[in-house]
């Protein structure tokens, strides 16, 4: 059964990702191309190059969460920066472009200077994920031409328009990393500090007035990102959704990757009678729609 993949935004909570391909790809599921928007878009590339999720889950697991997002000299605006995240990146994809990758992937980010939605499927790829993971004010937009470019999640948190884009006659799953609206409660947004530091100076960090500002706008950023991603997801009519547990989670929180990961795969075994009916009907209804399909490069053939 071949499908595409649309992953959303959500921070740590986009380790979830991988634990719904690992599943998927058991059920028998050929992903045939894969869009993400900003932690959506760093599993959609390490996927798209060729790793397997299993490989991807080793990767993360092994990251230092207490130096990820650290600043590095000459960075731009942002209360934290990607130089660390960069070096990561780059240790495990390289100088990859969208043309060296594996299957159709693209990615989302928004351009602050013109205000709108633009689609990454050319170039670098590292620099793509920079630009669709850059949540404004957090970490510096990501200059690209006459592009200033910050997270897709601005516009588009979950890209179903994109995987469609991509392969027009599959069905598209969506992950959506957000709680529903009608769903009480917020994650915990709490003060992410670059490096590691004692216990009893988090304590006296986070009670700071900068501290508790970042917390109200992280949350603020949340409520209005659920919000967006509902409306989306009624527009762009995903064939599946599906919603790991993850919606607890703070953004930027320090977490088991592991276990972040095992929420995808039980969110997919929970859904999958619903999802193979559904994923086999689209299927054969886009087939008789669609004569074509977009492959790598993103022409149709």
């Amino acid at each position: 059964m071949d499908i595409a993949m649309a992953l959303g935004g959500g921070g740590v909570r986009g380790f979830a990702h991988v634990g719904v391909l690992r599943r998927l790809e058991r059920e028998g599921f050929r992903i045939r191309a894969v869009a993400g928007t900003s932690a959506g878009g760093i599993v959609a590339a390490a996927y798209a190059a060729g790793y397997t999720p299993d490989e991807i889950e080793a990767i993360f697991s092994k990251i230092d969460q207490t130096k990820l997002f650290a600043r590095g000299a000459g960075e731009g605006p942002g209360l934290l920066g990607f130089s660390n995240a960069a070096r990561v990146l780059e240790e495990f994809l390289g100088e990859r472009t969208f043309a060296d990758l594996k299957i159709p992937c693209a990615m989302a980010a928004v351009d602050i200077n013109t205000a709108t939605e633009v689609v990454l499927t050319e170039g670098r790829v590292v620099d793509a994920i920079l630009a669709t993971a850059a949540i404004p004010g957090v970490f510096p937009p990501k200059e690209m031409g006459d592009f200033r470019l910050v997270d897709g999640a601005v516009l588009d948190p979950v890209p179903v328009s994109l995987a469609r884009l991509l392969a027009p006659r599959l069905p598209v799953a969506a992950v959506v990393l957000s709680m529903r609206t009608d769903q009480p409660g917020r994650p915990p947004a709490s003060f992410p500090l670059p490096v590691k530091v004692p216990e009893r100076i988090v304590e006296r960090l986070t009670h700071t007035r900068v501290a508790q500002a970042f917390t109200i706008f992280m949350e603020s950023i949340d409520v209005g990102s659920r919000m967006l991603t509902e409306l989306r997801l009624e527009v762009d009519e995903p064939d599946v959704v599906i919603r790991p547990d993850v919606g607890g989670i703070g953004m930027l929180d320090r977490v088991d990757v592991h276990q972040i990961v095992r929420l995808g795969e039980e969110a997919t075994d929970a859904l999958m009678p619903d999802l193979l009916r559904m994923v086999s009907w689209a299927s054969r209804l886009r087939r008789n729609v669609f004569p074509q399909v977009v492959r790598k490069g993103g022409k149709p053939q």
